[in-house]
This record gives C-alpha cells, structure tokens and sequence, in this order.
C-alpha cells in the first residue's frame, strides 16, 4: 500500500483528535489568497519539512484510534536523514536517507528496504509548478494559534467542490515547518488530525542516528520488494474520464505481498500495479491485482478517519482505491477505469 510519510498532507498521510479545537477564527472579512500567495505558502511548508532539522513526538487521530511516533529529521547540503520510531503496538522503526528506506521489525528479525522517490512529499505538484490548487480550494489565512509551544500561522483551505476534504493548516511563523493539519469534512467536523505533541525545531544533525541502524542488518531477513515503474496504458488500462483537480503522479509494479527479499529475488511472485493520482494536497492510490477468490471474498467499503477505501471486482480484476477523499471520488476512480487488452 502508499507510505503515508508524515509530513504530507498527504501527511497526504497515513491516526479525532485529543487535541482542543484551534481557538484560531477566520480573519473579518479576509479575502480569498492569490494563486501565487498560496504556493509561497505551501511551498514554504514543503520547503521546512524537507530543509530544517526538527525531532518530536508526532501523533495522529482518525476514526477513534491514536498512534505515535518519535520523529527526527536533518539535513546537510543535499542528503535527508530521518528516523521513525513508532510509540504504540508493533514495535517498527524507519530509516531514511534520501531516497533508500529500511523499514525494521525488531520483534520479527524482518527488515524492508526500498529504494523511493519523493513523489509523496507534500504538496506533491507544487514541485512541478502546478499553480491549480486555488482552482479546487478556497484558501484564506486564519490568524495564528500555538501548537506544541511555538506560534503558527493558521490556514484554511475549503474545497471548492465534493470531490476533496477540506484542511485546515498550523504552520510555525519563523521556520514555516507544519506543526498540526486537521482534514475537515463536508460540515467542517475534524476526520482527522495529525500534530506534534511536543518538537524541537532547528537541532543538531545527527546522520549517525540513521546510518548506522541501516548498516545493522545481520541477523535479519532482509525483504527487496522490486518496484518496477511502468505506465497504466501500458499494462493494459485507461482511465477513460479524468476526476476534475487530479494528475496522475506515478506509476509502478510491486511484488503483491512484498515478501521478496535478497535471496527470493527472481521476480515469480504475483504483481499488483500501484498508481497514484494527486490534486497537490492529497493522494488516491488504485491497485489493480489479478481476481482471486481465496483472497477477495467481498466487495466493500471502509471508512477510518478521513482514509476511505473501496474494493470491487472487474471481470478478472480486483480494483482497491485507498485516498483521503470522499467516497464518491473513490467511485469515480473506480468506475473510470477501463481494461482496453
């Protein structure tokens, strides 16, 4: 499935809140932002969460379940560092430096590694120069408010139509780094909330911290998932009418369950093909995998927080589309694609 990093609103994603409700109100008579005025602002969160170095506790809130984790982030120059080390159930921790990432389960003597791109980092079409986002958001600054102990600014983006939640965004006033994002429903109830409890903004780098665990891997059984990148048309399939705001950003073919690793790696287990679309705020992912019956008893519908997720069968297909949308993206995801071989 899509590793929801943590800093994408997107934060694109992947946990209702035990924080209070933003004392924050909207400005009297604020006006809308400019298109422009909205990527400097997106683009400066974008550019702290990948340029300033920063640990804390991050916490996220969905569908009355909460999880936690301790994160540290540095960069020098051009290299990222980042540690993730998960507070609540299965012990897991991930280390990434650029683009190789170890996922470890200490417990289980397993290790991930993954070589990824950055196509998940928020917001993830700004970085091409897409400017579209006030086309399918109404966005207007809020005021300030304090997160975790420092002032932030406050910024409210409304969906312009019924294919997209809304966000409501903290962003720290000196360094720009997203402290807080709730994902707002239809009536503005909160579906979800992600946020420090505490952080450290501006900290000393310490690469050791993630290098070194990714050097220690002995003793584990190391998993190598083959990530092919490919294109929809090309395996077969077409979207045959666009969902308004959404680009697709990527493409790939995946081992179905991950379970290659350096020894297994000669490319005989079942492939599932992964695209994913954006609107430059947040991700739907569409997995299209072989029909199986022992595996695929029922279509359904779920619903945590703002992550839903519809699986429906297509003849020999299965079809999983998993986003922070509404559902009826999801439908219009699913019901636009169409096997042309």
């Amino acid at each position: 499935m899509l590793h929801r990093p943590l800093f994408a609103l997107a934060m694109a994603g992947a946990f209702c809140s035990f924080f209070p409700m933003a004392s924050a109100q909207p400005a009297a008579g604020a006006a809308p932002a400019e298109p422009k005025e909205v990527r400097t602002w997106l683009m400066r969160i974008h550019d702290a969460a990948s340029h300033q170095n920063f640990q804390g506790t991050f916490v996220v809130s969905a569908g009355g379940s909460v999880s936690s984790a301790r994160i540290a982030h540095y960069c020098e120059g051009s290299n990222q560092f980042e540690r993730i080390d998960s507070l609540d159930g299965q012990t897991r921790h991930v280390f990434r430096h650029n683009e190789l990432v170890h996922t470890v389960w200490p417990m289980q003597r397993v290790a991930q590694v993954e070589q990824r791109d950055l196509l998940t980092s928020f917001p993830g079409l700004l970085q091409v120069g897409d400017d579209r986002i006030a086309d399918f958001y109404d966005v207007r600054v809020q005021g300030a408010d304090r997160v975790a102990g420092y002032e932030a600014s406050v910024l409210l983006l409304r969906p312009r139509d019924a294919l997209r939640f809304g966000y409501r965004l903290w962003a720290e006033k000196a360094s720009g780094l997203l402290l807080r994002a709730d994902v707002l429903g239809e009536r503005g109830q909160i579906l979800e909330t992600s946020a420090f409890s505490d952080v450290a903004i501006g900290v000393r780098s310490q690469p050791d911290t993630v290098l070194q665990p990714m050097k220690k891997l002995d003793g584990y059984r190391v998993v190598r998932p083959a990530l092919t990148p490919t294109k929809l048309e090309a395996e077969g399939w077409t979207l045959r009418q666009g969902v308004a705001g959404f680009r697709q950003v990527s493409c790939i073919k995946r081992p179905l369950d991950g379970a290659l690793d350096a020894e297994q790696g000669n490319g005989s287990a079942p492939e599932v093909l992964q695209t994913i679309f954006s609107d430059g705020l947040t991700y739907v992912s569409v997995f299209i995998e072989p029909f199986n019956a022992e595996r695929h008893l029922r279509e359904s519908q779920t619903i945590i927080g703002a992550t839903q997720t519809l699986m429906r069968r297509q003849g020999e297909w299965w079809i999983t589309v998993v986003g922070d949308v509404p559902s009826a993206t999801l439908r219009s995801f699913a019901g636009g694609l169409e096997r042309r071989k």
